[in-house]
């Protein structure tokens, strides 16, 4: 079947944080949206029908395990990453973000200190802050290559840590970690007995012919330290329906995190999860495909019009992910003005760099799922906006 990428959706007034929050975060209902990293696209076929197929039932009422949600699961990441994953070592987690939060509580105590490596996804920092825990930098070193660990620094400043939160691959630069990076990070914080929360949302969404390295794959030694989260909810624009899992390999981190959990019944999945879970991974390869095939369109649409209209803006290519991290020093504008010229200027809203931590200022990060027709609009608004100054 071929998927139409193209077809106009409209998404306002449906309680969606993309279009209606707008005005709530930005004081203007009237921009452009291209922030909140879900895309525009219908969610496919194969799972509206499943949830509908389910709906047909007249009761929904406690739901127990549905017989297909951890072997989907298995079989997805066997086929798409070569992750032979034992099912005991599955557990369902009420959205990835929370799930930090879990760990967080389970595994350090107010005053603990937890490294993030930025500029990266901003709830690393604020869970843990609002957490009471102290944040440690260890800030990527941006090459012409590209985005590198600074794994030196890293060594500088991780006695005394408790815990890592990765992101990979890396939002919002879209960066997909070497394996001897990964393997490197393993070393570093096994020897100071440090756990590594891998985030791999987006792990499903690599582009430009990239292959996804799970952390816990890279050595015995990451295998022992790490909680990876993932869920399909990015991958096939089902985000409103809580689809996170984590997979703890290591017998002792396993049983501790799987026990609080269960304790406080946060493993409770209700009905629509697994329904759109098993959808998804069953039915999804196709609609994967033709969908990543689009956004490599959109990113290289990005990529050509700035270098011929917008010589100030250089998009950074993501290996994976519809987010495109756009490098707007060149403007040389401060940080209100660069946020006044997308927002006051273009009618865009794009999530500005400083969110992000030390080393995104100058940067916005653009969400590339949409229509060519929107991104079209948008890239020639944001032309317009800087050719006014």
């Amino acid at each position: 079947m071929k998927y139409d990428f193209d077809k106009p959706v409209d998404r306002k007034n449906t309680c969606c944080v993309k279009y209606d929050a707008l005005e709530a975060v930005y004081g203007r209902a009237d921009l452009l949206p291209m922030w909140v990293a879900d895309m525009d696209f219908e969610t496919p076929d194969f799972i509206i029908d499943a949830l509908r197929e389910r709906l047909e039932h007249p009761v929904l009422g406690y739901a127990c395990e549905h017989p297909d949600y951890w072997p989907s699961v298995v079989d997805w990441q066997k086929r798409r990453n070569g992750w032979e994953i034992d099912p005991s070592h599955l557990a369902f987690v009420p959205g990835i973000v929370k799930g930090i939060g879990m760990v967080v509580n389970v595994f350090t105590q107010p005053g603990d200190k937890i490294i993030i490596q930025p500029p990266v996804y901003h709830p690393f920092r604020l869970v843990p802050q609002n957490n009471g825990r102290e944040i440690v930098w260890n800030p990527l070193k941006l090459t012409e290559h590209g985005y590198e660990m600074d794994l030196e620094q890293l060594e500088s400043i991780i006695e005394g840590c408790r815990l890592l939160i990765l992101s990979n691959p890396h939002n919002p630069a879209g960066v997909a970690w070497p394996v001897e990076t990964l393997r490197s990070l393993a070393e570093i914080c096994h020897r100071h007995g440090v756990l590594v929360v891998s985030d791999e949302i987006h792990s499903d969404m690599y582009l430009f012919g990239k292959k996804h390295v799970p952390f816990a794959t890279v050595s015995d030694i990451a295998r022992e330290i790490s909680i990876t989260f993932a869920a399909p909810s990015k991958t096939f624009n089902i985000a409103g329906v809580i689809t996170s899992y984590c997979v703890v390999p290591d017998d002792r981190l396993r049983e501790r995190f799987f026990s609080w959990i269960h304790a406080n019944e946060m493993d409770a999945k209700g009905i629509f999860p697994p329904v759109a879970t098993s959808a998804a991974y069953r039915k999804g390869d196709s609609w994967l495909e033709q969908m990543l095939k689009y956004v490599e369109q959109n990113v290289l649409y990005v990529e050509d019009f700035c270098r011929e209209h917008i010589s100030g803006i250089v998009p950074m290519r993501p290996d994976a992910s519809f987010l495109v991290w756009l490098d707007c020093r060149g403007l040389g504008l401060d940080h209100d003005a660069l946020n006044s010229l997308f927002v006051d200027k273009a009618g865009l809203a794009l999530n500005d760099g400083a969110m992000f931590g030390p080393g995104g200022e100058g940067f916005m990060r653009m969400n590339v799922g949409t229509r060519r027709a929107v991104l079209e609009e948008a890239m020639e608004r944001l032309a317009a906006a800087v050719a006014s100054i």
